[in-house]
């Protein structure tokens, strides 16, 4: 991906969020969280998709072996984390618009946490409530869809640094309370 290229993508994924935002009414420090939460999943999930296939030869190489690993064991080892088909974003992103979205992505934290206890207590979950209304529980499928936009390609250099760029456009967003994203 060119300079350029991320540049377009950075863009467009803020331009579609701060809509989403200005629509829902919620303040930026409201709405940093959920997104910055669906940003790690589709990294998470675009680096486990492309681990898959080495983690299915792995299983079947295994089979029947004395020393058989779990696919969980195996995807611990070559991607550092273990994704259950509920924790992929795919299959958020394909869940029925009547579904409780929010619920969902819960769930999917909760099993990321269950499989990397490193990370237990630092995924946002509760917060995908938040973008519900009484008129309109949208706002989270919205959001997958928004981020569904990453290419299928896209680096850990490419989500590191629209990472960071949300967290620079927050951090404006907000302004002088916004300096908190990067003061230790």
């Amino acid at each position: 991906m060119t300079g350029e290229q991320l540049k377009d993508l950075e863009n467009n994924l803020w331009q579609a969020a701060d809509k989403l935002r200005a629509d829902s009414g919620l303040k930026a420090n409201e709405y940093a969280t959920p997104i910055l939460g669906l940003i790690f999943l589709r990294f998470a999930s675009i680096r486990f998709n492309r681990i898959k296939p080495d983690i299915d030869a792995a299983i079947k190489a295994q089979k029947n072996s004395r020393m058989q690993q779990s696919e969980v064991e195996i995807a611990i080892a070559k991607c550092g984390f273990y994704l259950p088909e509920e924790a992929q974003y795919d299959y958020l992103l394909n869940l029925p618009e009547e579904e409780d979205i929010a619920k969902a992505i819960k769930e999917a934290m909760e099993q990321i946490e269950k499989y990397k206890p490193e990370l237990v207590d630092s995924l946002p979950k509760d917060e995908y409530f938040k973008l519900y209304t009484p008129e309109d529980r949208s706002l989270p499928k919205t959001l997958l869809k928004i981020f569904a936009n990453i290419p299928e390609d896209a680096s850990g250099d490419v989500f590191g640094k629209v990472y960071e760029y949300f967290l620079g456009e927050f951090a404006l967003a907000e302004g002088q309370g916004g300096g908190e994203f990067f003061t230790p």
